[in-house]
């Protein structure tokens, strides 16, 4: 299965509606090819998304809306979903994800939101109404009409009488198990400030080698329930935890996150799902998140259509792209807003990062008014 489009309306942080697309709008040359992933025939899907903005400007808020539309795909409990906060409450709000599923058709799920107050305070999210449309691939004449239901009759509705199904689980379910289908979701989301390296039984050398040389080993152990890590720093002994967090002790943010990160985009290049960075950045250097960004962006490379879903305060990233429909800027003047670059910057020649930086965009930089009113304040 692979994401096409997400769209959202009625979500309270929102200042209009949210419409983002994960395939490419704009004319595809031979160059770009390289770049993207081809899901089938003229259609191509952008392998790495970026979504850049300055300080409180959305970017998480944006992160949060698509992990919780892939996560109702999945069929997981929308109050069990890490990211339903976002729903913030809404009376109503609808999420209208755009897929294309194994048997080539494409598929649009409309799933409406309410939500109540339990005595605790705590709010409890269930599902009103849900619609489903399908077409065959085939029947699409144009890109342009890719994710077009108009004038459609969906193919299925929710009835609220099946009581086999649990008030937060999209009915999407029995589609899924119709066509053996799924998607499968990796989420850095809690990871952004705080890196904790969970038990794993495979850590690759090479990943521990592009991070930090000087280590020799690092292996997990568990030997009658209990866990104990082994790490080795070379020409020196060897050292035995029993609590990660004791890791931060020896290795550095960076190394930490990276062995998570990395682990990650081995299993989704894999099985060509998807990864959710938020700030990747934060802990690493440039040449690190830039090799990341590569890896996605290799076709010849990323062969099974893994992608990478990201958020960034980096403007130089940017340069990394050939085209502008990958990237959306992020802006935040009571409520959030989100834009494709390509809508703005009609011209892919024109140096992204520059762009960003001198201001062209609007909404990208800090005010002019609020740095004098910093710099007098530091005065």
């Amino acid at each position: 299965m692979k994401i096409l489009r997400i769209t959202a309306q009625g979500l309270p942080l929102f200042k209009e509606d949210l419409d983002i697309c994960f395939y490419a709008q704009q004319r595809v040359s031979e160059d770009d090819k390289n770049n993207l992933y081809n899901m089938i025939e003229n259609y191509y899907l952008h392998s790495a998304c970026a979504f850049i903005g300055i300080n409180a400007s959305g970017k998480t808020s944006v992160l949060k809306v698509v992990n919780l539309a892939l996560s109702i795909i999945k069929n997981e409990p929308i109050n069990h979903a890490e990211t339903k906060s976002i729903l913030g409450g809404a009376k109503k709000a609808t999420i209208c994800t755009y897929f294309y599923d194994k048997h080539k058709h494409v598929c649009c799920l409309e799933t409406e939101i309410t939500a109540k107050k339990s005595k605790t305070g705590e709010y409890i999210y269930s599902i009103i109404s849900e619609r489903l449309w399908e077409k065959p691939i085939g029947s699409v004449r144009s890109k342009k009409y890719l994710t077009d239901f108009a004038g459609m009759k969906p193919t299925a509705i929710r009835n609220q009488d099946e009581i086999y199904l649990p008030d937060d689980v999209s009915f999407i379910i029995a589609h899924n198990k119709k066509v053996n289908d799924t998607v499968e979701v990796f989420s850095l989301l809690s990871y952004t400030n705080i890196n904790v390296l969970p038990f794993t039984e495979d850590i690759p050398l090479e990943v521990i080698a592009f991070l930090d040389p000087t280590i020799e080993k690092l292996c997990f152990e568990q030997v009658e329930g209990k866990i104990f890590i082994h790490l080795k720093f070379k020409n020196e002994e060897e050292i035995i935890l029993n609590n990660a967090l004791d890791l931060e002790q020896y290795l550095s943010s960076g190394t930490i996150k990276g062995i998570i990160t990395f682990s990650m985009v081995k299993e989704v290049l894999q099985s060509g799902g998807y990864l959710l960075v938020d700030e990747i950045e934060n802990h690493f250097n440039k040449e690190i998140v830039t090799t990341l960004v590569r890896f996605f962006m290799d076709s010849r490379f990323n062969q099974n259509g893994g992608i990478l879903i990201f958020t960034t305060h980096y403007p130089e990233l940017l340069d990394e792209y050939d085209r502008n429909d990958g990237i959306y800027i992020v802006r935040n003047c009571n409520g959030i807003t989100v834009e494709n670059l390509s809508y703005i910057l009609t011209r892919n020649d024109i140096k992204r990062s520059y762009a960003y930086q001198s201001g062209f965009l609007e909404g990208t930089t800090p005010t002019y008014e609020a740095y004098i009113r910093l710099k007098e304040s530091l005065i």
